[in-house]
């Protein structure tokens, strides 16, 4: 909803400025110059990225007008799958989350939580990292960096979509100049004639410049730094399921490997402690 209110903002302000000034909105309804500019960073963005990286864009910027969905709910039911699953170790120990492991879609556990099992990244590193310890393979003090190349990697994939957009935004002004230039070439080939049809040409060469950095520092630019913070916002959440691991690992109790989560979490987003007591005795009742 932010994402569509800032755009209305910014389109209205601009246009509406421009029209308390006297100017025609029909002068800026150019096509060609939206053809030239649309369709250049179009190209240019696949050529940099391919098909799969627009089809990923395309989604992220979607996923923009719903919720973000690392909020103090999903925090709050994360903390609850984690103590869940700790409390199911202490338990049964490690052999006891075999099942649920293996197959989380179908874990009694897992699939309480909705947007806990909806989130297939944070599923699998939960899980993988429970087998993990579940083999007895890994030392405790090599499970930090195994995380750590995990979440690094996974980081690095999901800013690739934010970046591919950012660039092809900061070439858009000059994508307007180009529109522009071509204008001014059709321009000079009517030098001869009448003023205002002269006029008239350039306007709409002037409007390709325009509309190359409305969308680059208007459209575009923002949309690229919403998307970074959502994948900014999934790195922290998969960072507290990291540090619940490594507590969980080393012998800490449920509660403690929980609480270390919660510390984890932005103080916007983290539920109290007494939210979580309350989460915790509603698990052991």
């Amino acid at each position: 909803m932010f994402t569509i209110i800032g755009l209305l903002v910014v389109i209205g302000s601009v246009i509406g400025g421009y029209v308390m000034h006297h100017g025609k909105v029909g002068v800026l309804w150019q096509p060609t110059e939206f053809i030239i500019i649309g369709g250049a960073g179009l190209g240019a963005f696949i050529v940099a990225n391919g098909i799969g990286t627009l089809k990923a864009s395309f989604a992220a910027t979607l996923g923009l007008l719903k919720p973000n969905p690392f909020s103090k709910t999903a925090y709050s039911e994360l903390l609850q799958v984690l103590y869940d699953i700790f409390q199911k170790a202490r338990k049964d120990g490690l052999v006891g989350l075999e099942s649920h492991i293996e197959e989380p879609e179908k874990s009694d556990i897992f699939t309480k939580y909705p947007a806990f099992s909806a989130n297939h990244h944070a599923v699998a590193l939960l899980a993988d990292t429970l087998k993990v310890l579940l083999t007895g393979a890994v030392e405790d003090h090599n499970l930090a960096e195994i995380l750590d190349i995990d979440l690094d990697q996974q980081h690095e994939a999901n800013m690739h979509v934010p970046h591919a957009i950012t660039t092809v935004g900061d070439a858009m002004p000059g994508f307007g100049i180009v529109a522009a230039v071509l204008g001014v070439i059709i321009t000079m080939g009517s030098i001869g004639g009448a003023a205002s049809e002269i006029g008239e040409k350039v306007a709409a060469a002037l409007v390709g410049t325009f509309i190359g950095i409305l969308l680059a520092y208007g459209i575009i630019g923002p949309i690229a730094t919403a998307i970074q913070a959502r994948v900014k916002a999934e790195h922290a959440y998969m960072c507290c399921i990291r540090t619940a691991l490594l507590s969980f690992a080393r012998g800490d109790a449920p509660m403690t490997a929980v609480e270390f989560a919660r510390r984890n979490i932005d103080p916007h987003e983290r539920p109290t402690f007494a939210e979580l007591e309350q989460l915790t005795r509603k698990k052991a009742a």
